[in-house]
């Protein structure tokens, strides 16, 4: 984690000068940020030493409407450097009987902050890039590989150039071992990020493919990598990912691209049926 004045310089440009309280309170969020960031204004004074109303004014301080808006600011911060076993630990104390609760309203609060902060022209930008590709790949590893999967296997709808890149048989490079110019690739990876995922990255961009992050921020390291970003929140005080958010920006992003195709689309579906139902890939229809 970086150190006190790091912090400071990341979150005040104005430079104000920092109160011994107020650095008191900067440098116990650097030393403990694990459990810190989650406090309470008021549970941060208590386990600093200075009063709920100093918090606040650090918070101010820094050029924060609140100390809410401050905490939110540190989370993003921090929140890929805290391994699975500090996550978990977030949540150690959480009431049972709140779970539910508390696990499908931040899931909607993902969703809804996605949909109020999505760069509406990147989507689009992000559209015409795939269907410009002469190959699609889809890249993700580790808790990013199922939703990679999910998103590849309804563009094989749309398209006949998709390819799923994740752990497997062979290594990321080996199937990356044919992209170059004119392709794409879409690479997904969310909080902790994959050293892999960023490489693979690089790669592609050094074969002269194109790149589109799905990512969850601006802090994201695919962020600077990619020629388009699409920022889905995945925010979960806990070791477990929220993809809600991710999956419904994919899902936008199949429907917005099966509307540019309709016709190719409309088409292929009508010979797919026909398969389907000549080897009973579902159940049959019930009779009345």
């Amino acid at each position: 984690m970086e150190n006190a004045q790091e912090l400071i310089q990341r979150l005040n440009h104005s430079g104000k000068k920092l109160s011994k309280s107020h650095r008191r309170i900067a440098e116990c969020i650097v030393s403990h940020y694990d459990k810190v960031v989650f406090m309470t204004a008021s549970k941060l004074g208590e386990y600093v030493g200075v009063s709920e109303s100093t918090v606040v004014r650090f918070a101010a301080a820094l050029g924060y409407s609140g100390y809410p808006q401050l905490q939110k600011a540190l989370q993003e911060l921090i929140r890929h450097r805290l391994t699975a076993s500090q996550r978990f630990e977030m949540t150690s104390d959480m009431d049972h009987a709140q779970v539910l609760n508390k696990v499908l309203k931040a899931d909607i609060q993902n969703i809804r902050s996605t949909l109020d902060e999505l760069d509406l022209s990147a989507f689009e930008k992000a559209i015409d890039r795939i269907i410009q590709a002469r190959a699609i790949y889809v890249l993700g590893l580790r808790a990013s590989a199922p939703i990679a999967t999910f998103f590849a296997h309804y563009l094989k709808y749309i398209f006949n150039n998709v390819r799923v890149v994740t752990s497997g048989i062979s290594d990321v490079f080996e199937q990356l071992s044919r992209i170059g110019e004119g392709d794409l690739l879409i690479g997904l990876s969310f909080p902790r990020y994959t050293a892999r995922t960023i490489e693979a990255m690089e790669f592609a961009h050094s074969r002269g493919a194109a790149l589109i992050a799905i990512t969850d921020g601006p802090l994201s390291p695919l962020h600077s990598t990619a020629d388009v970003c699409l920022m889905a929140k995945s925010d979960m005080a806990s070791f477990v990912d929220s993809f809600a958010a991710p999956l419904s920006l994919i899902n936008a992003l199949i429907v917005a691209l099966g509307q540019r195709r309709r016709q190719e689309v409309s088409e292929h579906f009508e010979e797919l049926e026909k398969i389907w139902s000549t080897y009973d890939v579902y159940l049959a229809k019930s009779g009345d």
